[in-house]
């Protein structure tokens, strides 16, 4: 018996975001009719957006739902981590370039 499309129990792994992490959405989220106040395909969040992660929580026993404010947008949106990226790793891998570059020199 298998789980569907997905294949992967995302929660038998730690959550790829903590809280207060820094974020960018990869992707275009639209309201699938879960965000109240907002109607049935109207945009929640524009790929590029970005924003912190609040809360992590957990959908279907399978997946993280990680909570992120839009501070642009005065949102809060449940995101999967596929739709997201951080900024902070990224901020934090180019700052070990950059020294590791310095120490060759």
């Amino acid at each position: 018996m298998g789980l569907g499309r997905e294949q992967e129990v995302e929660i038998r792994k730690p959550p790829r975001f903590i809280p207060g992490e820094r974020v960018q959405a990869t992707l275009h989220v639209k309201n699938d009719g879960t965000y109240a106040g907002k109607e049935i395909g109207e945009n929640l969040v524009r790929k590029g957006d970005e924003g912190y992660v609040r809360d992590i929580g957990t959908f279907l026993q399978q997946f993280y739902i990680y909570a992120v404010e839009w501070v642009d947008r005065g949102t809060v949106v449940g995101m999967r981590a596929r739709e997201l990226m951080s900024l902070d790793k990224a901020a934090a891998s180019g700052a070990v370039e950059t020294a590791r570059a310095s120490t060759k020199e």
